[in-house]
């Protein structure tokens, strides 16, 4: 793990801001702590309010140009971008698992190369970008509908797919025309401070992409003092619903527009007619891919009696022959004992872990190879709705399941509690799968495959507590633009 940590006696690298197009120290610093060891990896600046306001007043000051620029230009620049990022895709996967303490698989293997084919995708849809030309009632009258840009973009961004939900927020505002300001997480701020200056190396002109990082206690200062700025026309956030109440609260208290993309607490019904040997990889891998740091994440497996059985063998089978050496790593040591604490309660009040180990402590020994923060994946059995491990997000190697007696209690089940991200139907049957998927409440039901699922050509958003608006598709290029209506006399 030598790459996790500097050299004993070597000053850390420190993560600058990115506005108007230079790099700043800031006045302020914070550490980023490595979930791996528990240890400080680097700083990074801590932008205050006044940097923030700066930061705005650049991309306000940039809109112009950037607004009126051919569509060819935005196109070329963003793909040069995605070259870029393709270029250090190994050295930028490489932050991403010492920031975060993502594996090889969900950095290198996943998160990083979806960031890459995202942006190419955001990139070929901007020449594509166009109103239309209605027919109105008045004789003698015409009318044309413009797609215009909407002005400065505040992006705030969370840490479990840091160069995803950076490209997708940035890439998105800057291929209507927009310019942006990204406010990065706290424990990821080196990756997105690369992705940024990949898009400054593509020749995005200065203050188009301005990026501001703050530690955690400033941030609400640092957020609203960019959203009450009247140049901020629009906020996309991705993040807890927690949080996003009160960004979103705040956004209406000024009438700014807000796309909020939020938690999950998904689904995955698993039918009497399923395909087990379908069903079960495809469960574990949505429960445990990227350590189940995913809004996306399989919490809930709900199970027909029918099949039950056979269902928790063929995991039990799946889980021997794929051990996870080391195990899992979450972002920190707050968050394995936050869920530590879920377990803990829901053991205390019945629940039973049927596959994995679970051991109630939140340290390593000293000299243990094995992460700070790591937590082994666990399987729990004879949970209860009332459970918080049956209602709130996880965010870990976790998942619990039930049992039910019919697809219309498997739905109920489903659609119980505010949040409505992503869910799964295992069914051999395509027709039932799709009457079942349109009772679902939830953005997306992915028939025969994971709950997590997120690419450029589908759009991606909640409903309920799991926000509003869409990224990705063309549907995502719209939340960025405003319609305007112009009306002449021939």
């Amino acid at each position: 793990m030598s790459h996790l940590h500097q050299a004993t006696g070597t000053a850390p690298h420190h993560v600058p801001l990115i506005i108007d197009g230079r790099e700043e120290p800031g006045q302020k610093a914070f550490d980023v702590i490595s979930p791996y060891m528990n240890k400080v990896c680097w700083t990074a600046a801590s932008a205050t309010p006044p940097d923030a306001v700066r930061a705005v007043e650049s991309a306000q000051k940039a809109f112009p140009a950037w607004s009126n620029t051919k569509p060819t230009l935005r196109r070329d620049i963003l793909l040069k971008a995605a070259d870029i990022l393709e270029s250090r895709l190994e050295e930028n996967g490489e932050f991403m698992r010492t920031e975060m303490g993502a594996d090889v698989p969900s950095s290198t293997g996943f998160i990083v190369p979806l960031a890459i084919r995202m942006l190419r995708d955001i990139a070929s849809r901007i020449t594509s970008i166009c109103g239309s030309v209605p027919i109105v009632e008045t004789e003698g009258q015409s009318a044309i509908v413009y797609r215009e840009p909407m002005g400065v973009i505040l992006g705030i961004v969370p840490w479990n797919a840091p160069y995803v939900f950076g490209v997708r927020a940035a890439a998105s505002a800057l291929a209507g025309g927009n310019t942006t300001v990204i406010k990065s997480s706290e424990y990821t701020p080196r990756c997105y401070h690369v992705m940024a200056r990949a898009f400054l190396d593509a020749g995005l002109p200065a203050g188009c992409f301005n990026l501001i990082s703050t530690r955690a206690e400033d941030a609400a200062a640092v957020v609203n003092s960019m959203i009450e700025h009247p140049a901020v026309r629009k906020v996309n956030f991705t993040g807890s619903t927690a949080v996003g109440r009160k960004v979103a609260a705040f956004c209406g208290q000024h009438l700014k527009p807000c796309l909020m993309e939020l938690g999950g607490k998904n689904s995955a019904i698993v039918c009497e007619d399923a395909n087990i040997e379908t069903a079960a990889p495809a469960v574990l891998m949505g429960a445990f891919l990227n350590s189940g740091q995913t809004c996306m994440a399989t919490d809930r497996i709900i199970l027909h009696s029918a099949i039950a059985d056979n269902f928790k063998s063929t995991v039990k089978r799946l889980l021997n022959e794929n051990s996870f050496a080391p195990p899992p790593t979450l972002v920190s040591m707050a968050s394995k004992a936050r869920v530590t604490e879920m377990i803990t309660s829901a053991l205390s009040a019945g629940a039973e872990v049927v596959h994995g180990v679970f051991h109630n402590t939140t340290s390593s020994q000293p000299d243990s190879d094995v992460p700070k923060a790591s937590m082994a994946p666990v399987i729990l059995g004879n949970v209860s709705q009332d459970m918080r491990i049956w209602k709130e997000e996880t965010f870990a190697s976790l998942a619990a399941y039930v049992v039910v007696t019919s697809d219309d209690e498997a739905i109920g089940l489903a659609n119980e509690g505010g949040y409505g991200l992503s869910a799964s139907i295992f069914t051999e049957d395509l027709r039932k799968g799709l009457a079942m998927a349109k009772k679902i409440q939830s953005g997306a039901v992915h028939i025969n495959s994971m709950t997590v699922q997120d690419e450029a050509a589908l759009p991606h958003g909640g409903v309920k507590d799991s926000g509003w608006g869409r990224f990705n598709s063309d549907e995502g290029l719209k939340e960025f633009l405003v319609t305007k209506t112009i009306t002449w006399m021939d």
